[in-house]
């Protein structure tokens, strides 16, 4: 009799998880607003996402257009919700897409895109001398009425013989980004010199903040004449007088 050959053993298909729940993760997303697919990836990652939160390692490439859209259709429920004729108004067809079109791409484009190439440089002439970056200008708005705030930043660095140095236009470039979010101007200073001091590693550094907030202008006390003015001082701002009088000294100056 011939002998009977054994049948052949299947071999269990082996799926990757990563694939599979991505596959997933892309059909529960499916139809819901892009604002809530982007708050979801946050939540999973346990990452805050306040007012003056960087996300932009959570929004996927194209996804900001995307944003933009939701967020004219909402802005056109509130225009209406204002009682706002946007059909017959010339002047507010299209007001929902334009301000959607500020807030993402411009007045709070620093939540939404990946902080400014930094080139450092190495400090060959072991530069250790004070020196003063300003002043620069800037906008932001405040995060409990979304009015403008407008002011000007001064910058000091005292550089150590091993810091790196950064180009001049970087200072501004770091400082806008660092703006161009809702927040409070006491915590937008800090985290500006937070920043300087991580990638510059300076002996010292300060800022001071000097700016019109039309939450007060506008609004409440009405006061035109109102400003805000603080700095921050680390290092050796912190703890040489003489060189803290030099640095203000200088910015009064200006």
């Amino acid at each position: 009799m011939p002998t009977k050959k054994p049948a052949a053993v299947k071999k269990p298909t082996i799926k990757k998880a990563g694939a599979t729940k991505k596959k997933a993760s892309a059909k529960d997303d499916a139809g819901l607003p892009l604002s809530v697919v982007i708050r979801r990836r946050i939540e999973a990652q346990k990452a805050r996402f306040h007012a003056n939160d960087n996300i932009a390692a959570f929004i996927q490439p194209g996804e900001l257009e995307g944003l933009v859209d939701e967020v004219a259709e909402k802005m056109q429920a509130v225009l209406e919700s204002l009682v706002i004729d946007t059909e017959n108004d010339h002047n507010t067809k299209n007001t929902s897409r334009r301000v959607a079109k500020m807030y993402v791409q411009e007045v709070f484009n620093g939540r939404y895109v990946e902080q400014p190439t930094l080139t450092k440089f190495p400090n060959v002439s072991r530069l250790n001398e004070l020196m003063i970056i300003g002043p620069i200008t800037v906008r932001s708005a405040c995060s409990h009425h979304l009015c403008p705030i407008m002011g000007r930043i001064w910058i000091g660095v005292l550089p150590s013989k091993e810091s790196a140095l950064i180009g001049l236009s970087k200072y501004s470039r770091l400082t806008e980004w660092v703006m161009c979010r809702p927040q409070i101007q006491e915590e937008a200073v800090v985290e500006l010199a937070d920043m300087l001091e991580k990638k510059i590693k300076p002996i010292g550094v300060a800022v001071v903040m000097d700016a019109d907030h039309f939450c007060m202008q506008w609004r409440g006390v009405k006061d035109r004449d109102s400003k805000m003015i603080n700095s921050v001082m680390r290092g050796a701002f912190l703890k040489d007088s003489n060189l803290r009088r030099e640095f203000l000294a200088l910015i009064d100056r200006k």
